[in-house]
């Protein structure tokens, strides 16, 4: 497969992913406002079901991104510092992703203490850190 193909793929996923890391915190956001008991389960529902369904899109953005290094070479993975910034990155983004689970469990047992605040500003966080992945990945500044 060329690299362009490794590149679109990526891409691809990349950008399925998160579209759900960015509604799924918005959910969080309305359940924990709701005081609503049938609210609240369909808002489970709906969740769960998100963060299910993009899950492989996260698992097939850290494939094709391997893959892209790969093809690339280790001389190139060694050289390419933006790279290794945007790794980091990339780690904090899949730590994102493995807390949004927990956050899932909170709430599917009803154990979320958290306010619709901190779920507002736990939204913010993937912006940030995609803003500055994208930065790195085309301008490629050190």
């Amino acid at each position: 497969m060329s690299i362009l193909w490794l590149k679109a793929l990526h891409l691809i996923f990349m950008v399925a992913w998160f579209a759900g890391i960015f509604y799924l915190p918005r959910l969080f956001v309305y359940h924990a406002e709701t005081n609503d008991e049938a609210v609240a389960e369909q808002f489970k529902v709906m969740e769960r079901r998100l963060l299910f369904f993009v899950t492989p899109f996260a698992i097939l953005t850290a494939i094709f991104g391997i893959a892209l290094i790969v093809a690339y070479g280790s001389a190139w993975l060694a050289a390419s510092g933006w790279l290794h910034a945007k790794l980091t990155l990339v780690a904090l983004l899949y730590g994102y992703h493995a807390y949004c689970f927990k956050l899932l469990a909170d709430f599917k047992h009803n154990r979320n203490r958290r306010s619709a605040r901190f779920y507002r500003i736990f939204n913010e966080a993937p912006v940030l850190i995609l803003f500055a992945v994208i930065i790195l990945a085309v301008v490629k500044p050190f």
